[in-house]
């Protein structure tokens, strides 16, 4: 079995100080084999804000793989936004846009969704696509860590990143099989798998994990364990006003036949070799 935690959008500069700590223990109890950052580790790209994001990676007893956000290039300093978009991050976090990893039969490959000329929608970029199907591993499980998801839901009003469409089809028919992302600030795991047209790849979209904007509600992170085909999440939710995470609540998916299931209410796959079976959906 393989556990990777995924975090994102810290917002460091724009965070729930309190919940800090909180979240550094429970992050570190999950003995995670890795932790996961979908971007935006800083709210406006300033200097203090990534020593603050970098302190409390640093934290982190687990490998740590960051991937930049739209909110980690400087907004209001254009000369350095269009110039060195990636100065600031590659000094604090990592010289690495595009991380990649490998844990046993899991393979985890950044993808860098964002796009200095615009403030929010991000863009995959020429040739991205083709690098990620080309760094595929046969006998893994490919996960895909992109700030900007691939896919919306229906109520959600953004635009997508550029191209998002065709590298979700073109990295589901490679087989790429998990694409971690955050961005919104809202979970979306089984309803994506409602309404894709691509159920062969499972969008876990996070929430935000430190974030203080009131409207989001909640603060959370995942923990994804991963046992050949089958999957379990542990989302771990702190309400806002609340400087504590609640027990974690759990989704449990299979992958058969290349197909994605959710099995629903949170019914956990029964792993063949315990019983010969797996637990119906509904």
């Amino acid at each position: 079995m393989t556990r990777i935690a995924h975090l994102s959008d810290l917002h460091f500069g724009f965070h729930r100080s309190e919940l800090v700590e909180p979240l550094l223990d429970r992050v570190n109890a999950a003995r995670a084999d890795l932790v996961v950052v979908t971007g935006d580790v800083t709210h406006r790209a300033r200097p203090a804000q990534y020593s603050q994001a970098a302190a409390f990676l640093s934290r982190i007893e687990a490998p740590v793989m960051v991937i930049p956000g739209n909110h980690d290039v400087p907004l209001y300093n254009l000369p350095v936004r269009f110039l060195m978009p990636w100065r600031g991050f590659r000094r604090a976090i990592g010289p690495q846009l595009t991380p990649c990893r490998q844990i046993g039969r899991v393979r985890v490959m950044g993808l860098n969704s964002v796009d200095p000329s615009a403030v929010q929608r991000g863009i995959i970029r020429d040739g991205e696509i083709a690098r990620l199907e080309h760094s595929l591993d046969p006998e893994a499980m490919n996960i895909v860590a992109v700030h900007h998801p691939l896919e919306h839901l229906a109520q959600v009003d953004k635009e997508l990143s550029r191209r998002a469409p065709e590298a979700l089809a073109r990295l589901d028919r490679a087989g790429a099989q998990i694409a971690l992302s955050g961005h919104l600030h809202v979970w979306a795991t089984g309803a994506m798998l409602d309404q894709t047209a691509h159920p062969g790849l499972l969008q876990v979209q996070a929430g935000t994990a430190l974030c203080g904007r009131l409207s989001d509600r909640q603060n959370e992170f995942a923990v994804l364990q991963i046992d050949g085909p089958f999957l379990s999440i542990e989302r771990h939710i702190a309400p806002m006003g609340q400087a504590a995470f609640r027990p974690p609540e759990h989704e449990y998916f299979s992958r058969e036949s290349g197909v994605w299931v959710a099995h629903q209410p949170a019914e956990e796959p029964i792993v063949p070799g315990a019983t010969e079976t797996v637990l119906s959906t509904a």
